[in-house]
């Protein structure tokens, strides 16, 4: 049984939409990039989602078991994504009803944006804020958020795999599809920039104090970021009325998943990781490297990220070199959403056409393989396109999709 990804929902600072984010994404601009300062006034670029994107009425929030959540920027980033799905997860219900609709959501912060401030409450002697409850940061949130907003009934999951949390989300919920539990699921991921969130990416030394810079020789570390991406998955069952629709449709044709642990941070270097991954996406959709149009790179800008991607992706496509480009440096590193995040750029691709350019300062490291970066005016029309996740703990996830109309 193939599954079906409808258009995806989604916020982050490139844009409040898919179609802002995918323009913003063949420009290569920069612009949603801001200083983000943390408690020792330390600055770095991290990509903030402007807070007009979530102004929205707090009338779901208010009277319900969320109220003491309705200024959680988290949960209105998910919520934000979710209006631009609504009549796709609602549709999903009325077709097979909310005990056959499931939910997959990945992050890896959940709330600390509410335990900051209620800790610093506390140490200073007034105690936790009343409002306070520590399940705003059980790893359940999103997912149990998604379900009450639509009333699905359905399977609830949430998966914490790091940064690869939103592309194992998709994975998830094609399994249920596919086993017969569900006959759709929304799938994806959100995350935010935090002060919690930043202090420990700094503390390990991993946070470049200007734009990343993937792949090139002076490459410095990640910029964080923050969003939400998500997409309903529907089980593909009516494939020559989907034929004669007007909406692309468009596959999960295959995905692979390793785990090197070789390092609680660091991965492996040689790429063996990322590379059993992709060929397993490969293998899992029957078709050949050469097949395969465009990548959307994990691409970090960290050394040893980059170094081993560029490795993997020689061992795996060789000559065939198809284009390559790293969403980061537009968006940040958004962590539990990227996955998702990303692989939505691919879904416009296959949609639209046209390729996100690779910003960069065009300066290979002659120490890796090069690789076939996107320029902007990059005029191609995809038909297959590859989304890479590879994450702390050295958890690999490669997805494939295709446009079958």
């Amino acid at each position: 049984m193939g599954v079906t990804l409808c258009a995806p929902g989604l916020v982050c600072c490139a844009g409040n939409n898919r179609e802002e984010f995918f323009d913003a994404a063949l420009r290569g601009d920069q612009g949603g990039i801001k200083p983000f300062v943390i408690p020792n006034n330390r600055s770095f670029p991290a990509g903030l989602v402007p807070q007009s994107a979530l102004s929205f009425s707090d009338s779901f929030f208010g009277g319900s078991d969320w109220e003491n959540l309705a200024n959680s920027r988290l949960l209105r980033m998910t919520l934000a994504a979710l209006e631009q799905i609504r009549p796709e997860v609602e549709d999903a219900i009325s077709v097979y009803g909310p005990e056959r609709v499931g939910v997959c959501a990945g992050s890896c912060d959940n709330s600390s944006e509410a335990s900051f401030p209620a800790h610093q409450s506390y140490f200073s002697g007034a105690g936790f804020p009343a409002s306070y409850k520590l399940a705003f940061q059980g790893a359940s949130l999103i997912a149990e958020f998604i379900a009450a907003v639509f009333n699905i009934r359905g399977p609830c999951l949430t998966t914490a795999a790091a940064c690869a949390s939103g592309a194992e989300a998709v994975i998830k919920g094609a399994q249920l599809i596919e086993s017969g539990i569900c006959d759709a699921v929304i799938a994806g991921g959100a995350d935010m920039v935090s002060q919690t969130v930043m202090l420990g990416f700094a503390a390990l030394e991993a946070v470049s104090d200007e734009i990343c810079n993937p792949f090139s020789r002076n490459r410095k570390g990640i910029n964080l970021g923050e969003g939400a991406a998500f997409f309903v998955m529907r089980k593909n069952e009516n494939a020559a009325e989907q034929a004669a629709g007007s909406e692309p449709h468009i596959a999960l044709l295959g995905r692979g998943e390793s785990a090197d642990a070789h390092h609680l941070t660091a991965p492996r270097p040689d790429g063996g990781g990322a590379e059993a991954a992709m060929r397993e996406a490969l293998n899992m959709a029957g078709i050949a490297p050469s097949d395969v149009d465009y990548i959307n790179l994990h691409g970090t800008g960290t050394p040893l990220n980059d170094s081993m991607e560029a490795l993997a992706i020689n061992a795996v496509f060789a000559d065939n070199a198809p284009y390559v480009s790293s969403a980061k440096p537009i968006t940040g590193h958004t962590l539990g959403a990227a996955g998702a995040l990303e692989l939505s750029l691919c879904w416009m691709s296959l949609a639209k056409g046209g390729l996100p350019v690779h910003c960069w300062d065009g300066q290979p490291d002659p120490e890796i393989p090069s690789l076939n970066f996107a320029a902007g005016g990059t005029a191609v029309f995809p038909k297959i396109c590859m989304s890479n996740s590879f994450a702390f703990g050295g958890c690999n996830i490669s997805l494939i999709i295709g446009r079958e109309k």
